[in-house]
């Protein structure tokens, strides 16, 4: 299981070059049945992440392009009426796929934002009091340029929540931006990629995530550092119980995708600022590197379990 994941990641990095942490924390974020936010610039290939990801899986994805005047509607669907049938019919929106691509989430109100909330936290989506079950695996990776950026709305509290990471792409390395000069990877090749593994095997895997051991000693060890988040004089809002689970959570995706079926410290270390950055509120600054910083600072605070 191991191999062909590490094989997934290697078809990924063909295609993304150069951001071999970034691609392997997107699949654990997948593995763990979890969703992903990418921040940064644009041009360094946060679309081209989310398509390729999908086209090595075999799942269906869908793009929505969040824009000021988009609707929850669009994002959701709608009841239409059928005359033949002289009854309404619900026409899925975009959001029923297995990897979304939610393109400039920022760019959009906080009202349509919120559309997302119920299909992130329930996989479901109700309709005039119907509801929809969405398919499985079901992802969602969200791009947003940082909010210095004309024309951005930041994300509530409760929809950042929603996401288990929040990673930044960054520019590539030099050696690396010289490939990409020379080859410029299309759509349409990413398009005729051959899957690497199928979406039936990703549910499988989620499954298996499920049955890896945490020791207790670890779980004190998590329960420390959101201790420390919520008493540390810096932050006015700290780690919620939400985030203790999806650190537990990624932890044990990490240990499967290394072939472990039980998590080490390392695995929560390393993870840590990615899935509590984005969470805590901070008194001054409100950028989420000055945050995942102070996470970094407490996790050289807290004891590690031997």
């Amino acid at each position: 299981m191991s191999t062909k994941l590490k094989e997934l990641q290697k078809a990924i990095e063909k295609v993304v070059k150069g951001k071999s942490k970034e691609i392997r924390m997107a699949i654990v974020t997948l593995l763990s049945r979890g969703h992903l936010l990418i921040e940064d610039v644009p041009g360094v290939g946060k679309t081209t992440l989310a398509f390729t990801i999908a086209k090595a899986t075999n799942c269906k994805f869908h793009r929505i392009q969040f824009t000021s005047d988009l609707l929850p509607t669009d994002i959701i669907g709608v009841n239409i009426y059928n005359p033949e049938k002289r009854d309404f019919e619900f026409k899925p929106g975009p959001i029923f796929a297995n990897i979304v691509l939610a393109d400039e989430i920022n760019r959009t109100n906080p009202k349509t934002q919120s559309a997302l909330l119920e299909a992130m936290n329930e996989r479901r989506v109700s309709v005039e009091k119907k509801t929809y079950i969405l398919p499985e695996p079901f992802m969602v990776i969200a791009t947003q340029n940082p909010v210095e950026y004309h024309g951005t709305f930041p994300l509530p509290e409760s929809q950042l929540d929603r996401f288990m990471m929040h990673i930044r792409l960054g520019y590539p390395a030099y050696e690396y931006e010289k490939d990409i000069l020379i080859e410029h990877t299309s759509f349409e090749t990413i398009e005729a990629m051959e899957p690497v593994i199928s979406a039936l095997e990703i549910v499988e895997f989620q499954r298996e995530v499920e049955k890896i051991k945490v020791d207790e000693s670890l779980l004190d060890y998590v329960m420390e550092i959101i201790n420390e988040t919520r008493n540390d004089e810096r932050i006015r809002l700290g780690v919620s119980p939400r985030g203790g689970q999806f650190l537990i959570r990624a932890s044990k995706a990490n240990a499967f995708f290394e072939g472990r079926d039980y998590v080490i410290p390392y695995d929560i270390k390393e993870l840590a600022p990615l899935v509590f950055g984005h969470r805590i509120v901070l008194k001054n600054r409100m950028y989420f590197s000055d945050a995942s910083r102070i996470i970094e600072e407490i996790l050289e605070k807290v004891a590690v379990p031997i």
